[in-house]
């Protein structure tokens, strides 16, 4: 139970924004109601909410940008800690080792470290949701991934606790991590870069921005939250994955469309959300795309999105 002395306790740490609409938070921009959000400019403030939220027996979850999350129209029973970095994160770095925040952007991330010439990580350019949150899917593009360059993390454990971890201990695997199951939040990470010259990085950051721009929707014109399902894993000697958009367009998915919920017309991966989606619509699309690859070619697709809630 939420009481009044313990919203005391926790405003003096964070931003406490009562009953608010989970829509406001994510980039699908949908989702109903919690009882409670808190956000966290740091991560001090972090763990200390936590900690709070363990010792008074309330439930919470994490969220960073929201960026991969499907929240449930009837919205969530629980407490919604929000670590996301609105404003310019600060960047440390000591030769090609950087210390980033988890809640700073991924893409802030890449564009300061190309700016200061710290070193090359303009994959990452582009790509929504905070550092935490692509360490543990790590995320990726352009055959790299961001588990390649991190060495050590600290990381908040569900009962508020912190933990240092080394990259070994990650278990990093095609977008995924030891994190999903443990629930372990980043606060920080340090990370290794190859130095390249800052013409270089930024040619090739401002190639890949391109080519997003052509391919991609942007979230805050077109809700969605990028590729719904996982690529699939190689089944050929030449041990490459294939490209989940493709098997739906074969699959004939391109034009499915519930709802509010469509198919965007230049990726049969990525849905988008029309003003008058519910997060229903998009699951039932979801559903639906799932059994039309299931008929055609015989395999389940894998969801990529994080479904939250009833």
């Amino acid at each position: 139970m939420i009481d009044d002395v313990l919203l005391t306790r926790l405003a003096a740490v964070a931003e406490v924004i009562q009953d608010p609409k989970l829509k406001d938070f994510t980039t699908f921009k949908l989702g109903g109601p919690c009882p409670l959000l808190l956000d966290c400019a740091d991560a001090d403030s972090l763990t200390t909410s936590a900690a709070l939220l363990a010792d008074a027996g309330v439930p919470f979850l994490v969220m960073g940008q929201g960026s991969n999350l499907l929240v449930a129209d009837r919205g969530l029973e629980c407490a919604v800690l929000r670590y996301c970095a609105d404003r310019e994160p600060a960047v440390e770095a000591s030769g090609s080792r950087i210390t980033v925040t988890g809640n700073t952007l991924l893409d802030d991330l890449a564009r300061i470290a190309i700016e200061k010439g710290l070193g090359d990580i303009s994959f990452c350019s582009g790509i929504p949701g905070t550092v935490g949150g692509a360490i543990a899917g790590n995320a990726g593009a352009f055959g790299q991934q961001i588990g390649d360059v991190v060495e050590t993390v600290r990381l908040m454990l569900p009962d508020g606790s912190v933990i240092e971890s080394t990259a070994d201990e990650l278990e990093f695997q095609y977008r995924s991590s030891a994190l999903k199951q443990s629930g372990a939040v980043v606060l920080d990470a340090v990370i290794k870069l190859k130095p390249c010259s800052i013409e270089t990085m930024q040619a090739e950051r401002e190639r890949i921005l391109e080519l997003r721009r052509t391919k991609h929707p942007d979230w805050k014109v077109n809700p969605c939250a990028g590729s719904v399902f996982r690529n699939i894993e190689p089944t050929s000697a030449a041990e490459r994955r294939q490209a989940a958009g493709w098997f739906l367009e074969e699959a004939g998915a391109k034009g499915f469309r519930v709802g509010g919920a469509r198919l965007f017309e230049k990726h049969a991966n990525i849905i988008i959300a029309e003003p008058d989606a519910t997060a229903n619509d998009v699951y039932l699309l979801t559903e639906k795309m799932i059994a039309a690859v299931q008929e055609k070619f015989g395999f389940t697709l894998e969801r990529e999105i994080k479904l939250l809630g009833f």
